[in-house]
């Protein structure tokens, strides 16, 4: 598809026609885009129902996905694996955006920006700060050798089977851990668009996932993810522009929504003293000091709560409530714990749960305030905590974005070097679109919420508030706990998995808004999914099928294989997922984390140091992945009760950082290890340092 002129490499022709047709291509495809979101929000105007128009989006974007991916079906080795290397720089840099910008990119950002005020720009660092780590050190040389995933290049660069199979264990751990966040976020968004069950969203969606990588691997996928980033950017600006231009009459929020964050802090000190706000945080204290209490005594605090429930049902009755709540509190008298354990972990979750929220502000954090060392998740910390966790994370997610295979493995894709150095640049303008409209978006939302939402009298509600607490309560609830009749801050739980998807409901926008948000989730999330689930099942048919257990198998045989495991590895992800976790950041960060522990140091010392042998980096690779696992257990609260962990958490903590940035251990520990032992043990064969030549080699533009 290239051919060598004085030095260089040139497109040919044929690669040149590919383009063009590609840009006539994707050009109808966004004028159709366009014209199906005026379709729908005419339809609107009709007086469609909404589960009508939410359908619609849903059956309407998937199938444009699912005909792509018939379409690039494949069974040929090299198309399945790496589109057959001839994706311009362009289009590989929007197919990289779209694998990137996963449900944690497109929902999670600006719902931690919202929750976590300045501590949420860390994200925005640090998953842009990984793409320039890519163009300076990891890219360019990979694409250079022109293998098929990250193991096999382990595996060539430090001969022997351990390293190959290590970085199969740790491509597979990784990716697994991002896919089943991913399968979260599909039901979440297929539920909201259909008002089916969470459960059943999760099926249905995979379905969407299954079509385009099942079908036609890397090809089918590179060129789906293409126009799903065209459809999840433009879900994502409309609502920021939108807004703007209602509160602030500017078209340009990176430049007006300054305003609205000194809004913002006015209100935050209106809340900070008003009356009824200080009521509620007070009963709320109370609440959290009476599960306390509980957890003293939990047997007997069963028999009490018990009698207290039974007689609420017996007054109710006497006084002949309305039969709602009656049924009401005969519910909740039925489905109380009635173990020891079940009765535990609720006390536990009550005391948590009412502690945070009696907090100033809801324990948000004030939205421009750097480095808070008090609100969410901040108030038992040391002072200067939120300072060492922001810049750990920070670091964790560059260099865990740096070594995360199914990024890597897109720039194969290229046709060239030259190309791979564009491509990676392309990926970074793509990617800044979403990411610096993020916290715009967060503050603005913050401030409907804050101006608009707070003092609203319950029975005047919006009816966002009901659809979303009826999906799922842990996401969207409110409770009228000083008895005003009107919602104060502390009375209101608004999760961060929700702000963008609820965005254009919290700000009034129309209908139609609201369900291109949605599907531009949806496109998010499918994308990163297919890219991971390709991920996981090419490493384990190519690199432990092909590499150890039949190296004689034939193309067709492991495209065939691969195939199958992606839908086992779709269906075990989708159980998983199904069991109803919440904060799909935590999940993800601790994906990078261990992404940058297991495969940086021996990405990075592989290509640039030739003393990096094989004993180095198995060595280095499982002492980082063992570091970064074992502080994730005996510091997470859902893994300490998992494992059973007796230690105190404050001693279990080091330098009291977050679980999420456990890689900020794992990286450096892996990287010592490496280089110790590298220098300890017998250096690299002739072929290995073959392959570092290989590398370093400037005229090596295309393999």
């Amino acid at each position: 598809m290239a051919e060598r002129r004085g030095g260089q490499i040139r497109p040919t022709q044929a690669t040149r026609v590919f383009t063009h047709v590609l840009h006539r291509r994707y050009a109808a495809y966004t004028v159709g885009v366009l014209c199906f979101i005026v379709l729908m929000a005419l339809l609107e105007r009709m007086g469609w129902p909404r589960t009508w128009i939410g359908g619609t989006f849903l059956i309407g974007t998937v199938a444009v996905y699912a005909a792509i991916g018939l379409m690039s079906r494949t069974t040929d080795e090299s198309e399945y694996y790496v589109a057959g290397r001839r994706v311009p720089a362009i289009y590989n840099g929007m197919a990289t955006a779209a694998d990137w910008m996963s449900a944690a990119s497109f929902i999670g950002t600006a719902g931690v920006l919202y929750l976590q005020g300045f501590a949420g720009l860390a994200y925005i660092l640090g998953w842009t700060g990984g793409y320039c780590l890519v163009a300076l050190l990891l890219a360019p040389y990979l694409r250079r050798v022109g293998y098929f995933t990250v193991p096999e290049f382990l595996g060539a660069r430090y001969g022997g089977v351990l390293p190959r199979i290590v970085g199969v264990a740790a491509a597979v751990l990784v990716s697994f851990v991002y896919v089943v966040v991913q399968i979260y976020g599909v039901g979440l968004i297929t539920s909201h668009l259909t008002g089916f069950s969470f459960e059943i969203g999760i099926f249905v969606g995979l379905g969407g996932v299954l079509v385009c990588s099942f079908l036609g691997g890397m090809r089918a996928v590179t060129w789906t993810q293409v126009a799903q980033y065209i459809v999840l950017i433009l879900a994502y600006l409309t609502p920021v522009f939108w807004l703007s231009m209602n509160q602030t009459g500017s078209p340009f929020p990176l430049f007006s929504y300054g305003q609205q964050l000194q809004q913002v802090g006015l209100r935050e000190q209106a809340l900070l003293h008003d009356p009824r706000e200080l009521q509620v945080r007070n009963q709320l204290q109370v609440r959290a000091d009476d599960a306390r209490r509980k957890l003293a005594d939990v047997p007997q605090a069963m028999i009490d709560d018990a009698e207290t429930m039974a007689a609420q049902v017996r007054a109710l009755q006497a006084a002949e409530a309305p039969l709602a709540r009656i049924q009401q509190a005969e519910r909740k008298l039925a489905t109380r714990p009635h173990t020891i354990d079940e009765a535990r972990v609720v006390y536990q979750r009550e005391m948590d749960q009412s502690a945070l929220r009696a907090l100033p502000l809801a324990g948000m954090p004030p939205q421009a305030q750097p480095y808070p060392d008090s609100g969410a998740a901040k108030a038992d910390q040391a002072p200067g905590a939120a300072r060492r966790n922001f810049l750990a994370l920070v670091l964790c997610l560059m260099l865990g974005t740096a070594a995360m295979p199914h990024v890597l493995t897109r720039y194969y894709t290229t046709p060239s070097v030259t190309e791979t150095r564009k491509s990676v640049a392309w990926s970074l303008f793509f990617i800044a679109l979403l990411y610096m409209a993020a916290p715009a978006l967060a503050a603005m939302v913050k401030y409907e919420v804050f101006t608009n939402l707070i003092g609203t009298p319950f029975d005047q509600l919006p009816g966002w508030i009901r659809r979303w607490s009826k999906l799922d309560p842990s996401l969207v609830s409110v409770e009228d706990i000083n008895g005003d009749g009107l919602l104060q801050l502390a009375e209101l739980r608004l999760a961060g998995d929700v702000i963008v998807l609820a965005a254009p409901e919290i700000g009034g926008l129309p209908l139609v808004v609201t369900y291109l948000v949605a599907a531009g989730g949806l496109a998010a999330a499918l994308s990163t999914a297919d890219g991971l689930l390709l991920t996981i099942s090419n490493a384990l048919s190519h690199d432990l099928y092909f590499g150890f257990v039949n190296p004689r198998a034939p193309a067709m045989r492991r495209v065939m294989l691969s195939k199958f495991l992606v839908l086992v590895i779709a269906l075990l992800a989708a159980f998983i997922a199904s069991m109803r976790f919440a904060d799909i950041l935590q999940f993800v960060t601790a994906a990078f984390s261990l992404a940058a522990a297991g495969f940086f140091p021996a990405l990075v010392l592989g290509i640039f140091w030739r003393r990096a042998n094989r004993s180095g980096a198995t060595l280095g690779m499982l002492s980082g992945l063992g570091v970064c696992l074992y502080y994730m257990i005996t510091t997470h609260p859902r893994l300490r009760d998992l494992f059973g962990i007796g230690m105190p958490i404050d001693q279990a903590r080091w330098w009291d950082v977050d679980p999420a940035a456990a890689g900020v251990f794992g990286v450096p520990v892996g990287a010592a290890v490496m280089f110790v032992a590298s220098l300890l043990t017998p250096g690299p064969g002739p072929a290995e340092l073959a392959m570092v030549d290989r590398l370093r080699d400037p005229g090596r533009e295309s393999d």
